[in-house]
């Protein structure tokens, strides 16, 4: 009985977590002018639409390039502070992970507002997408910290010693020992940076450049003044394409996923 309980209370929750997600994807096939669900008849009318706007298409584009270069950095900084953080903190442990935490504390929007002041402190603006990249890393930087920190925690030091009595120099061992074991932490790290990077709301409107725009503020922007199926076709689009390349770094780069 108690079995059944408990797959029946999972089962509520995966459809909490999951139902506002379908809604999207079935009003994105509405063949009305409104954004409504059910849909009032089905069509791939506003896919269309979505893959002839030019505005839409440069945002993915530069959501995808946001991403893609502050995961590159979150990764190797992150990589290197939990390394760090594992084997050689010693007695500032707590102190090393409270400083590397602390954007998972603040609320977005004060981070946002002070790496705005902090940008125009040090002479950059806005003016060119450089201060979005950085507050994408600072933003990122914990979750790749978290998952390669939890790796590390198994890794021997031993084994490493073992190899550097063997001739192995530095970039050897971390190459060929410590990389491949915590590579799980290290692949799921970036993955978390990859999807809060895409998904970023905040961060991105403070400290966007003129005529640059990220896909979720350029979606803020159109549904202010439309309300069309549109805005769910460029939802379901970025729904899949963050689905894909989770998949595909699963496969390409062997991710294992858990499954409870």
């Amino acid at each position: 009985m108690a079995r059944h309980l408990l797959t029946g209370y999972c089962l509520l929750i995966y459809a909490f977590l999951l139902l506002p997600i379908l809604v999207v994807v079935g009003a994105s096939f509405n063949a009305g002018a409104f954004l409504t669900f059910p849909p009032q008849g089905l069509s791939f009318r506003w896919y269309v639409v979505f893959f002839h706007n030019e505005v839409f298409l440069n945002a993915i584009k530069t959501s995808l390039w946001v991403a893609a270069v502050s995961t590159v950095i979150s990764s190797i900084i992150g990589t290197m502070a939990a390394i760090f953080y594992v084997q050689h903190a010693g007695r500032w442990k707590e102190s090393i992970r409270l400083a590397m935490l602390l954007p998972l504390l603040l609320p977005e929007v004060l981070t946002a507002i002070s790496l705005l002041f902090f940008v125009y402190s040090i002479g950059m603006g806005t003016r060119t997408i450089a201060a979005m990249i950085i507050g994408h890393c600072l933003i990122t930087l914990p979750f790749v910290f978290i998952n390669v920190s939890a790796a590390m925690e198994s890794y021997e030091p031993s084994w490493s010693l073992a190899a550097k009595s063997l001739g192995a120099g530095p970039l050897t061992r971390f190459r060929r020992i410590m990389l491949p074991l915590i590579k799980p932490g290290v692949i799921g790290g970036c993955l978390f940076a990859f999807i809060i990077s895409f998904d970023t709301f905040t961060i991105s409107f403070m400290l966007k450049n003129v005529g640059t725009a990220t896909l979720p503020i350029q979606l803020y922007d159109y549904l202010r003044t439309n309300f069309t199926p549109e805005a769910a076709a460029v939802s379901t689009v970025s729904i899949v394409l963050t689905l894909f390349i989770v998949v595909l770094s699963e496969k390409v780069l062997g991710l294992r996923i858990h499954r409870f």
